[in-house]
């Protein structure tokens, strides 16, 4: 087999292993080697299930023989982030200690890729209780981006461990969440594909929240076209309503592209802001339409996120219900940003939740003008671990990773972000768009276009310095 399917999507290795041509166990080994050369280096698990996971594939390959096809994940080997519950593995959630063996129970997400048969190759590291956007674990080791040899730099959170999974070579899915960016600034950093969906569109359960009100699963890929079967799947087993599937790439000519430099642009370094208008360039060549788009209440929803209080405050709430002994052991950035939550009873919570819905509605209404918002990803280089380690230096570029990526949550729209270029200092730069929420057929039907013109990350931006 060689490394031949590092090329292919998930369909083509799916139609080959069901061809015969190389088997579930094949690619699990082929996985476990890239984690045996890159894993000490680049720490993007916390616990790699080497024995569970080759008695997954093997099954697979018998359920193959036997004929039993459980769907397109089947033999796939996916990682997992460690606030969802996987019933035979523990749950840290980022902290120093398993949590209670409740938060090992399996929600519907991750039911929805063990039913089919994949192979889940562990639990990935994160930021603790998920409350962070650079990726850094006072209690773990951090992972590493693996676009920089010489430098630890940070890989994006708090799905840390998701992206760097996939450049390692050991998953071809990440499952991740996205409270505030958690999927997209991981990939955006790693150079890989991160889809966030509408908010209630797939459910909590089995995850350990950290603000329900804005909490979503997510996933992270090595392109739109894995992004589109993965959200395929999963969401025909966890969609409220009627799953359909994503269609054809959609047509470029005449599409609608609308460009927000209010905020989005706004202290975004000029190699980055270029390497995304270069790629928007590309776009427009192939017949979009490029409009200028000013998204209301943009500016009033960043405002309250600063703020932090609804996160924060529900994040307190449920530690001080359910894990008051983790609050002694918090990494001290985290603890830093909860000082200042506030009761949730309080009228000034319930004050900011209505008004962030009002935003939410008008932003929806406004969506309608254009087919799709695109933005930086995220809107700084990401930073070397000793810059970031001093809480001042910390909060300033944690705000920064998530400026752009936090205006969807607040809006309750969808995104993705793909990679459309590196840096000055050769760190991949991502491209998000986003769409109204629950329109995540469309979104990816457009993402798949772009795809299509700019090619995959892999075609893009070539093979990571560490890494497959």
């Amino acid at each position: 087999m060689g490394n031949s399917w590092r090329e292919k999507t998930l369909s083509e290795i799916g139609d080959a292993m069901r061809a015969g041509q190389f088997s579930a166990r094949d690619l699990f080994e082929q996985a476990n080697e890239a984690h045996a050369t890159y894993g000490n280096t680049l720490s993007a698990y916390r616990t790699w299930d080497q024995d569970r996971a080759r008695s997954q594939a093997e099954a697979a390959d018998k359920a193959f023989l036997e004929g039993r096809d459980s769907g397109p994940l089947q033999g796939i080997p996916v990682s997992v982030k460690d606030l969802f519950g996987v019933s035979y593995l523990d749950t840290f959630a980022g902290s120093p200690n398993a949590l209670p063996e409740a938060w090992s129970t399996e929600g519907p997400v991750v039911r929805s890729i063990s039913d089919q048969g994949a192979v889940v190759t562990g639990k990935t590291h994160m930021v603790e209780f998920a409350f962070g956007g650079l990726g850094t674990n006072a209690h773990w080791p951090i992972p590493r981006n693996p676009w920089d040899e010489e430098n630890h730099r940070v890989a994006g959170g708090s799905s840390s461990g998701a992206g760097v999974s996939l450049m390692e070579g050991s998953a071809l899915v990440a499952l991740g969440s996205d409270t505030a960016g958690s999927v997209r600034v991981p990939a955006s950093m790693t150079g890989t594909v991160g889809l966030k969906v509408t908010a209630g569109r797939w459910p909590l359960d089995g995850i350990v929240p950290l603000s329900p009100t804005f909490d979503t699963p997510g996933t992270l890929t090595r392109s739109v076209a894995d992004a589109a079967l993965a959200f395929e799947v999963i969401d025909a087993h966890c969609a409220a309503r009627p799953s359909r599937p994503v269609a054809e790439p959609a047509d470029m000519i005449g599409l609608r592209i609308g460009l927000c430099e209010t905020h989005f642009f706004e202290e975004c370094p000029a190699d980055i802001a270029e390497s995304v208008k270069e790629a928007i360039g590309e776009l427009e060549q192939m017949g979009a339409t490029v409009v200028g788009f000013d998204l209301p209440k943009t500016q009033e929803a960043y405002a309250l996120f600063r703020q932090g209080s609804v996160v924060s405050s529900e994040l307190r709430a449920f530690l001080e219900r359910d894990l008051p002994a983790s609050i002694e052991t918090l990494d001290p950035n985290i603890t830093f940003r909860l000082s200042t939550a506030l009761n949730l009873e309080s009228d000034e919570i319930g004050e900011r939740r209505v008004r962030i819905a009002e935003l939410s509605r008008s932003a929806t209404a406004h969506m309608g003008k254009v087919d799709v918002l695109v933005s930086p990803t995220v809107p700084v280089t990401a930073p070397r671990l000793d810059d970031v380690a001093e809480p001042k230096s910390y909060s300033a570029s944690n705000l920064m990773a998530l400026k752009n990526t936090c205006i969807a949550n607040l809006l309750g729209l969808c995104a993705i972000t793909l990679p459309v270029g590196l840096d000055k200092a050769g760190i991949p730069v991502g491209l998000q768009c986003m769409a109204a929420g629950g329109c995540e057929e469309k979104l990816l039907s457009i993402a798949l276009a772009f795809e299509r013109v700019l090619g995959t990350p892999r075609q893009r931006l070539g093979k990571p310095p560490i890494g497959v």
